[in-house]
């Protein structure tokens, strides 16, 4: 039977799925091939239809709000050689919902030619004239602001999980946030993850946050020499870097269970996860990972600092059900904040209210 997978798109995640087209693998359609925000809507849609997906990428923060479509996967398969912090994340409280490809956390580039002292915190960022892109819409943007958030103290959800966003802390972030924007090119609130990176490649910005997987382009572009690995900027409170797990997971409309488990372990193998880790991410398989030879000294600075922001800097959100629609009020606010339509205050107390709303069920 020919395993029908849905599959997160994008240069850090396309390299993989060569291993597809190889003698001996399984039969694959692929139903989905999307980024990430795209990804989530089709299968939604689909899942929730009762169409047949045998294979599904997803993400820690975004495995919550599937949950009532995903099978438990812990009597079909043994995560034993993947790292316990990326398998507790992928864990939901009726067991483990995703097994975990990928751990995503960011750290900084900037470019030395132009920067005689680069910025080591938000506010130094602030106060410069050099430019520091960002994602300027979706996961990525609210991401930004979650980092900003908590870097200076703040919160974005209460202990009891209540939303507590509408703070001082948050209005300053999107403040932060649009003054970032203002001095880098009046294209950015456009920019996806992608974009980001180009925009550092195409010489448009001095630097940015990363996410492991733009590694490869950054190594093979013409400014590999004069562009540097630091640790992500601190807030005036820590450091802090959001991220989480990309992973994969069997949903309840498979069709091929045994199929579906094999693929599985296939791309929980060691092979499998060292094909990721080629491409620059850090890939959740422990040895693949320890296994990665640095191409040079920038290369071993950024395995070095990529592993000190996942040891010390790393932060996510709290599961919940409904998170991709609060997440996706709260980009839109902080969006049009960015493009001068409202006011910092104005965009936190409308992903406040948002929020109360998402997360009261209403």
């Amino acid at each position: 039977m020919t395993l029908r997978v849905a599959l997160v798109g994008g240069p850090m995640y396309d390299h993989l799925y060569s291993l597809f087209d190889r003698d001996g693998m399984p039969d694959t359609e692929v139903v989905v091939h999307a980024d990430h925000p795209t990804l989530n809507r089709r299968v939604a849609e689909m899942l929730a239809a009762g169409e047949r997906i045998d294979v599904l990428a997803t993400h820690s923060k975004y495995a919550p709000s599937q949950a009532q479509w995903l099978r438990p996967l812990d009597a079909l398969v043994d995560p034993g050689e993947l790292a316990p912090l990326a398998v507790d994340l992928c864990r939901g409280p009726d067991g483990l919902w995703c097994v975990p490809r990928l751990i995503d956390v960011r750290i900084m580039w900037a470019r030395h030619d132009r920067l005689a002292a680069v910025p080591d915190s938000w506010e130094a960022w602030a106060a410069s004239d050099a430019v520091f892109g960002f994602p300027g819409r979706e996961s990525g943007l609210f991401g930004t602001f979650f980092e900003l958030v908590v870097g200076a103290g703040g919160q974005l959800f209460a202990d009891d999980g209540s939303p507590c966003i509408d703070s001082p802390e948050a209005v300053h972030a999107v403040d932060l946030l649009c003054t970032l924007a203002g001095r880098a090119p009046t294209d950015l609130p456009d920019w996806h993850y992608d974009q980001v990176d180009a925009a550092l490649l195409d010489g448009r910005v001095d630097a940015i946050g990363a996410w492991p997987g733009g590694w490869g382009a950054i190594s093979r572009s013409p400014l590999a020499g004069v562009l540097r690995p630091h640790p992500y900027p601190r807030g005036t409170h820590r450091r802090v870097s959001y991220a989480g797990c990309h992973a994969w997971a069997i949903p309840t409309t498979c069709g091929d269970l045994p199929g579906a488990v094999a693929l599985l372990q296939l791309l929980m193998s060691a092979e499998a996860h060292a094909l990721d880790a080629a491409g620059g991410s850090v890939c959740a398989h422990v040895q693949a990972f320890r296994d990665v030879v640095p191409a040079n000294d920038i290369d071993s600075d950024r395995l070095a600092i990529t592993t000190a922001a996942i040891e010390q800097a790393m932060i996510t959100y709290p599961p919940h059900a409904r998170f991709p629609e609060l997440e996706d009020a709260g980009w839109a606010a902080i969006h049009r904040a960015l493009r001068g339509e409202v006011g910092p205050a104005d965009a936190v107390r409308s992903v406040q209210q948002v929020a109360e709303q998402v997360l009261s069920g209403h």
